[in-house]
């Protein structure tokens, strides 16, 4: 059996952003006010810091302005939320990234919640979910958002396919099958309580991973043809798929990194734009 296509991600993603950055210098030309994206950061982790340093780097690029919010560990549900809702409210932000995880102690919805919905640019708002649940206006969850932009990029149509989302992430899992579901795929969603899930991604047309557990689906779960998108990304860049195995049946595949990754950000970026451009009536 032949090698599946790699669906590049990194060279969509590069084509967005440039494509975003013109739209951000237009509207800046155009109102005399950049794009502003707020980064809320609790605590130190690592990877966290890093992540939204990337973000920060991404943003300038593309022309839009960064504001950094960093908090300490010890902050309380209710100072972040009280962040969260003056950040809603300055009329110079328009885009609020909360960055994730953020400590057991903190109520991670209500956090989510104290965000604008016309600033919820990474998607994680009920009003979100919402949206992309029934077809409204409103900006998608980012990497699910992604995920979706790469299937259109490489002519994969879900209408009528089998999908199968392995993770049901509030964020990831939940939102990127309803976003399938929306364009007429009939969409399964496993978890860690499946019973037999390689039976279940056998049947699958596309595989959705995002489960955060390294080489979970292997190749001889994926049905000859399927087209495999892995969101997971675990320690030694490893993904939840197999890949080796996996792209010897598979027709199209995400290799990790370089594939569902930097549509992430990609996505982000164009969806503050597009946020700061509603809000400035323009």
């Amino acid at each position: 059996m032949s090698q599946a296509r790699l669906i590049d991600g990194t060279a969509l993603a590069r084509r967005i952003v440039e494509d975003t950055a013109k739209q951000a210098a237009d509207l800046t030309e155009r109102t005399g006010t950049a794009p502003c994206l707020a980064t809320v950061l609790v605590g130190a982790d690592p990877a966290s810091v890093t992540y939204v340093r990337m973000k920060q780097n991404r943003s300038r690029k593309a022309g839009i302005e960064s504001r950094h919010v960093e908090l300490p560990a010890t902050t309380t549900t209710a100072e972040l939320v009280a962040t969260l809702t003056a950040l809603s409210a300055d009329p110079t932000v328009h885009g609020i990234l909360l960055q994730h995880p953020m400590g057991e102690h903190i109520d991670e919805r209500a956090a989510f919640e104290a965000i604008a919905p016309e600033k919820d640019v990474d998607g994680v708002t009920f009003a979100s979910f919402a949206a992309m649940s029934f077809g409204l206006p409103g900006f998608v969850s980012c990497t699910p958002g992604g995920i979706m932009r790469l299937l259109d990029e490489y002519d994969v149509d879900p209408s009528g396919k089998r999908a199968v989302v392995v993770g049901r992430s509030a964020i990831l899992g939940k939102p990127a099958g309803m976003l399938l579901l929306a364009r007429d795929a009939t969409v399964t969603y496993c978890h860690s309580r499946t019973r037999d899930l390689s039976a279940a991604v056998r049947e699958a047309d596309i595989v959705v991973a995002a489960v955060g557990r390294p080489r979970l689906i292997r190749g001889e779960d994926i049905k000859p043809g399927a087209v495999v998108l892995d969101a997971g990304y675990n320690a030694g860049n490893v993904g939840d798929v197999d890949f080796d195995s996996a792209a010897e049946r598979a027709s199209l595949i995400t290799p990790v990194p370089g594939g569902v990754g930097p549509m992430t950000i990609a996505t982000l970026l164009e969806q503050t734009v597009t946020a700061a451009a509603r809000q400035l009536g323009a």
